[in-house]
């Protein structure tokens, strides 16, 4: 399919929206002026971003976890929000509310402020909490070039370079700047916001389940709308009407109970990399597809969802390029096809020693870490049963969460331990329900582009603990760019992305209540 012709496909469907919403209502803030606010406020929204990342946002570290509760509720508070901090038996989450007074409806909204760990050896800066302004060379890098040139030399492909620029302080700093902005010309929002701060997203947010269980009263909400994530590959505006929910296994394999001398004991005592890696190999083909019996049970793409998905305007060769592989694998015919399914991935392995280390032994142990990336049709406790029969009709013995006893090692010779922990299920919004349309609207009259609309991300976000336990839609909003290096060293945001963003949030904020 060309890209022009997935384009036209994907404005089709958003067009066809309007046969389920009411008619439009007035734009409460004209084409002219949102393009003054977001001109006006954009350094604003520089300067905002250059300050959150210097708090430094390792969710593993408790002073930066302190140290950003205590910025977030200061942000929050200074623009006249209530400030409730919900307490859980871990780290609790923040609630800041909004209610103007004749407010119709109410929106729960979701960010976090955490960050991944920083490997100071693989960034090229000093100090990655202390945003870099770079301009791309000719060479395929970045410059460092100077923070003045915001304004004295502007130009869109410019980065922000810091940990978090784009997961997920980026998306704060653009709300913070939307909310000064409106407030300069009296246009705060018609309608009530519930704002969750979570401070251990890259945690996997353990206290979130237990949060919404115990303020289910206090977060009731006529949808929400989460700010993270990135644009679609095209960086064209994006909206995503899901998120696949996520798993984990980790499994280790034993051999003899102390490493042996691999000339005296090889051939004789049973190695454990090469258990675990046959055990592995049997659960997918050669092409990707997972063979544990019944893991791709329920699920069922219609024609038209499979329409939907080629709506996306993907380039499958770029993305093939892009990743380095010659094929995908064949779970799905497609990209957005292959993320409607649950994964199985090997994120991890372990066994002795490698490279300057390496030593001549038959390995003690092997470990293998996998994350089971989950969608709406599947169980996830099912899944991970699954796993469990596929390795005992593999012939081992499954351990749960402990040690082989010596008994156990003389009586069985292909011993596994297995932990499990689900954190979140997925979950997925229609795209004819009234804040998906309220949306599409609003981004359609914000953009002179066409709208991209993604059925379902393929990473995870927490929020199906929301969807379920307080029976609400739920809609992303992605603004930043998609090559943003989240997660990894050298992470950034594309300036043109935070002047969108910006753009955006000002007209979701503004715009009347649906």
């Amino acid at each position: 399919m060309s890209l022009s012709s997935s384009f036209l496909k994907s404005a089709v469907f958003i067009a066809a929206f309007s046969i389920y919403s009411p008619l439009v209502q007035a734009q409460r803030l004209s084409d002219k002026q949102l393009d003054q606010l977001t001109e006006t406020y954009f350094l604003h929204s520089a300067e905002l971003l250059k300050e959150m990342i210097a708090v430094k946002n390792d969710a593993a570290i408790p002073e930066h976890v302190e140290a950003n509760i205590a910025y977030a509720q200061r942000v929050f508070s200074d623009r006249g929000f209530s400030i409730e901090m919900l307490e859980t038996s871990g780290i609790p989450l923040m609630l800041a509310t909004y209610e103007p007074k004749r407010a119709k409806r109410t929106l729960l909204t979701y960010l976090h402020v955490d960050g991944q760990a920083v490997d100071l050896s693989k960034w090229l800066q000093p100090d990655p909490y202390e945003v870099v302004l770079k301009k791309p060379t000719a060479e395929g890098g970045y410059a460092t070039v100077a923070w003045s040139d915001l304004s004295e030399n502007y130009d869109p492909d410019l980065r922000f370079f810091g940990r978090s620029t784009s997961d997920d302080k980026g998306p704060l700093a653009m709300f913070l700047a939307a909310w000064d902005a409106l407030t300069s010309v009296k246009k705060l929002p018609e309608y009530s916001i519930k704002m969750i701060v979570d401070f251990e997203e890259e945690q996997g947010s353990p206290s979130l389940p237990e949060a919404v269980t115990l303020y289910k009263d206090k977060l009731t909400a006529d949808a929400m709308l989460i700010f993270d994530g990135p644009r679609h590959v095209s960086n064209l505006p994006t909206l995503t009407f899901g998120a696949r929910g996520i798993a984990t296994v980790t499994l280790e394999t034993f051999g003899p109970k102390l490493a042996q001398h691999s000339g005296h004991y090889g051939n004789y005592a049973p190695n454990p990399a090469l258990m675990l890696a046959q055990a592995l190999a049997s659960m997918k083909d050669e092409r990707g597809r997972v063979l544990i019996k019944g893991f791709y049970d329920n699920i069922n793409i219609t024609a038209e969802e499979k329409a939907l998905l080629e709506a996306v305007p993907d380039d499958e060769e770029a993305i093939q390029q892009r990743l380095g592989i010659a094929r995908p694998d064949a779970v799905g015919g497609s990209y957005q096809e292959s993320i409607q399914y649950p994964s199985l991935n090997i994120r991890g392995l372990r066994s002795a020693w490698v490279g300057a280390e390496v030593r001549t032994i038959v390995p003690a142990t092997a470990l293998a870490e996998i994350d089971i990336r989950l969608v709406p049709e599947v169980d996830p406790d099912r899944l991970i049963a699954l796993v469990r029969s596929h390795l005992e009709a593999q012939g081992f013995v499954v351990l749960d969460d402990r040690a082989p006893t010596d008994e156990e090692r003389a009586q069985h010779s292909k011993l596994i331990r297995m932990q499990s922990s689900i954190s979140y299920q997925a979950f997925r919004t229609p795209f004819d329900s009234e804040v998906s349309v309220w949306l599409s609207e609003i981004m359609k009259r914000s953009f002179d582009e066409s709208l991209v609309s993604v059925r379902m991300s393929g990473g995870s976000i927490p929020i199906s603990p929301f969807v379920d336990g307080l029976g609400i839609d739920a809609v992303t909003i992605p603004t930043v760019n998609a090559d943003n290096n989240q997660h990894s060293p050298n992470e950034n945001l594309r300036v043109q992305n935070l002047k969108d963003g910006l753009r955006t949030l000002i007209a979701v904020l503004s715009a009347e209540s649906y």
